[in-house]
């Protein structure tokens, strides 16, 4: 990254602006009009955030399903081909479809895109129908033979056998109030980082509430760039699509977050106050909520690449990746990956990539500094860390008891502990 190169990124794929792929009224009432006549095709509720990302553009540059020559050239090679340039992409996405579906679709230019319960969801050209090669598809998206691990229960759970690749047209009720779950399209985040100025706008993915070890990395992320003399940003950007069956739901964790910014308690106690008195401004004053609803593969350092491609599209200039990015283990609990293997991906890519990985390590509360900080700082090399595993911690707050303020704060456990009453009933 130059020094000139400041301020949003540009979209992935070379284009000069989102790819926008939701109709204008005009469009869906004509759509509407003979939606009778359509074959469907119906989605997933995790596919449902792709083809909502698809539209608004933060899959650019992506019009819609790849078909079958581009599906299996991303598992190959792991990029896609934009304005005749290579740009980095790790998994590969189009929608799957039931045998009946396939019937109704062969032979067909177009087909009306539903959700599970039938709504209309789209509409999509027809490009590509071909098989999905399931073995070969977890096998690179994963890098393992083994199936016991939550990405391939999703692929092989779904007894759908056959892909549909085209371009897509979104109706745009689908996308609902967005602003109530702090979502913003690409073009809109955009222009909120173009008027806060900020040369730098970090993204922070979590799918967690967080833990206050989890919550010193935006600390120390922009506190890295503020230090060298950026005018930095920190975004707290959240999963909240279809995520595992145990994942806290994203309203509970969306109020958690909320806590954090209104009471300005982000890095308080662990926060360089040096740094903060010299800027003539706060940490919390570059502190910003935004959701993300986007579709988990928990793939690791592939999807890692993926996050930062939504990022980018979004205008972030940095993505924070830290231990055990987009990470699930296998379920007799050994890791697929390495630590920090998703930090190391970024280094070997096969095509373009703009926004910067911000890497981070490994945090945790040292007694004797009073205070949370990295395990590889020079300050603890000496000290003992004071560390509570995520399942003791959520017995604590299903117990009805508040974790110690070193572990996390009080305006996430006192939201978490109401939320694990409501379990109860």
């Amino acid at each position: 990254m130059t020094e000139h190169d400041k301020g949003p990124r540009t979209i992935h794929g070379g284009l000069d602006a989102p790819v926008k792929r939701i109709m204008t009224e005009e469009m869906a009432g004509k759509v509407r009009a003979r939606m009778k006549e359509l074959p469907r095709l119906k989605l997933s509720q995790a596919d449902l955030s792709t083809i909502r990302r698809i539209g608004d553009g933060a899959l650019s540059p992506l019009t819609g399903p790849m078909n079958k020559d581009v599906f299996y050239g991303v598992l190959t090679d792991e990029r896609v081909v934009s304005r005749e340039k290579s740009y980095a992409w790790t998994i590969p996405i189009a929608f799957p479809a039931a045998d009946d579906e396939v019937k109704s679709l062969s032979g067909k230019k177009e087909a009306l895109i539903t959700d599970h319960a039938g709504n209309p969801v789209g509409l999509l050209e027809i490009e590509d129908i071909y098989d999905f090669d399931k073995k070969v598809y977890l096998e690179s998206v994963y890098g393992t033979e083994r199936t016991d691990h939550p990405g391939a229960r999703i692929v092989l759970t779904d007894e759908r056998k056959k892909l549909v690749g085209g371009d897509v047209w979104v109706f745009p009720e689908v996308y609902g109030e967005m602003s109530a779950s702090h979502q913003l399209h690409p073009v809109d985040s955009r222009k909120l980082f173009a008027e806060r100025g900020w040369e730098r706008i970090i993204a922070f993915q979590t799918r967690n509430p967080l833990h206050r070890a989890h919550e010193y990395a935006m600390v120390v992320a922009v506190e890295r760039l503020t230090a060298e003399g950026k005018f930095a940003g920190i975004v707290l950007n959240p999963l909240l699509g279809e995520l595992k069956s145990d994942d806290v739901p994203a309203a509970v964790r969306m109020e958690t977050y909320q806590a954090l910014l209104d009471n300005r308690a982000l890095g308080r106690g662990d926060k360089d106050e040096a740094l903060w008195e010299k800027t003539g401004y706060d940490i919390n004053d570059q502190f910003v909520l935004l959701g993300l609803d986007m579709k988990m593969f928990y793939a690791g350092p592939k999807e890692a690449i993926m996050h930062a491609i939504y990022r980018q599209n979004y205008g972030f200039t940095d993505i924070i990746i830290g231990r055990k990015h987009a990470d699930a283990p296998f379920d007799d609990g050994s890791p697929i990956w390495g630590d920090f293997d998703a930090q190391e991906k970024f280094k070997n890519l096969n095509g373009s990539l703009a926004i910067n990985n911000l890497n981070v390590g490994f945090a945790a509360f040292y007694e004797e500094l009073g205070r949370v900080a990295l395990m590889q700082d020079e300050r603890v090399k000496d000290l003992k860390p004071t560390t509570m595993s995520g399942t003791k911690l959520r017995e604590i707050l299903a117990g009805g008891e508040t974790p110690e303020e070193k572990f996390m704060r009080r305006e996430t456990s006192s939201v978490l502990i109401e939320y694990y009453k409501t379990l109860e009933k």
